[in-house]
């Protein structure tokens, strides 16, 4: 018999996600992201889940987006990080994918390729990929003496500190794209990331691209996805294993790195960071059994971790506890365990079942 342990997904919290997203994007429309196999979550259960709603998809690359038509869905796929060889532009063209082209590689396999429909990447300040503002007229001098401006759908670029309200850098790229792009206004627009939907007064304007709030993370530092409005997509559950009494002075794991102060009950629950559950979450981290929030004690196993049972006297073996969900948002573990909850979604390991509803 297989271990409990499991990721729940809720795709009704995926689709109450998505049309919040839609309402905050105002008159743009909303790519939905479901890379890094849907952040954790199952790209093709999560892509079919918002099919009915999402007119194009985005994803990083061209694998990913393969997984969208095996999926069954017909609808564009967006791949931010283009294509990596001259080959992939004719796959492009066949499948109705759309490439985010950022350099002049890549031009000049759109050369002599059958031209998909694509979109360019503008470095607004990130400065990780794209053309420079300066290089943009050239760029678009040249499509149009190669007879290649017709399949352009727009201009893209990326935020680098959304999530930080405090910083007046999205407020710069934003001046910058809209002065890049100006000479082009047939042409569409898209910066929004999930930050930039709780941005008040950001422009999205023809595309936004929600990618971690549709599956309930935060995108703004110093909150949760709970605090503005998400619901969590994914349940973390494992059982717990055993249970025991420790006395004072007796210790918990490896490199002994708890140590009882007064009599404790613990127990033991069955995933770890070969789970994906983050190995430098210590001590305090919140965790959930029977609707009520307990505490990590100690270091992190491979396969297990200990849990601190003191406010639960009624939890036993085989009950199930939630390492994030719906009770302890996956923000908060993240911030215990020095990272961000991107991080903890998309690194869920595969032997983890998923169980979609």
């Amino acid at each position: 018999m297989p271990r409990a342990t499991v990721a729940r997904i809720d795709l009704d919290a995926l689709k109450f996600n998505y049309q919040l997203a839609r309402a905050k994007a105002g008159s743009a429309q909303a790519m939905a992201v479901v890379k890094a196999d849907g952040y954790g979550h199952g790209i093709q259960a999560v892509a079919r889940a918002l099919a009915s709603d999402a007119r194009k998809y985005a994803v990083a690359c061209l694998e990913e987006a393969l997984e969208i038509r095996a999926a069954g869905l017909h609808q564009p796929v967006v791949m931010l990080q283009g294509v990596h060889r001259r080959e992939d532009l004719e796959l492009c063209f066949q499948q109705g994918f759309e490439p985010v082209l950022h350099n002049s590689q890549q031009l000049e396999w759109l050369a002599t390729s059958p031209a998909p429909a694509y979109w360019l990447k503008v470095n607004t300040g990130m400065n990780r990929l794209g053309f420079r503002p300066s290089e943009l007229s050239g760029v678009m001098a040249t499509l149009d003496e190669k007879g290649q401006r017709a399949e352009l759908q727009g201009f893209v670029t990326h935020f680098a500190c959304a999530d930080d309200t405090s910083s007046s850098m999205t407020q710069e790229q934003t001046r910058i794209f809209e002065q890049a792009t100006q000479a082009w206004p047939s042409l569409m627009r898209s910066v929004g990331n999930s930050a930039a939907h709780f941005l008040p007064g950001q422009p999205l304007y023809d595309w936004s691209r929600p990618g971690i709030m549709l599956y309930g993370g935060s995108p703004i530092m110093g909150k949760t996805g709970p605090d503005l409005g998400l619901k969590p997509v994914m349940t973390l559950e494992a059982p717990l294993i055993t249970t025991r009494v420790v006395k004072p002075g007796e210790s918990i794991g490896y490199g002994s790195a708890w140590v009882a102060e007064s009599e404790t009950r613990m127990g033991m629950v069955a995933v770890g960071y070969g789970d994906g559950y983050p190995r430098h979450a210590g001590t305090g981290t919140p965790a959930a059994v029977l609707g009520l929030r307990i505490g990590l004690l100690g270091r992190v196993s491979m396969d297990m971790l200990a849990v601190d049972l003191t406010g639960v006297p009624e939890a036993q073996e085989g009950d199930m506890v939630e390492l994030w969900g719906k009770t302890v948002s996956v923000d908060e573990v993240a911030a215990c365990a020095g990272t961000i909850g991107y991080e903890l979604l998309t690194g869920v390991t595969a032997r983890v079942p998923r169980d979609c509803s």
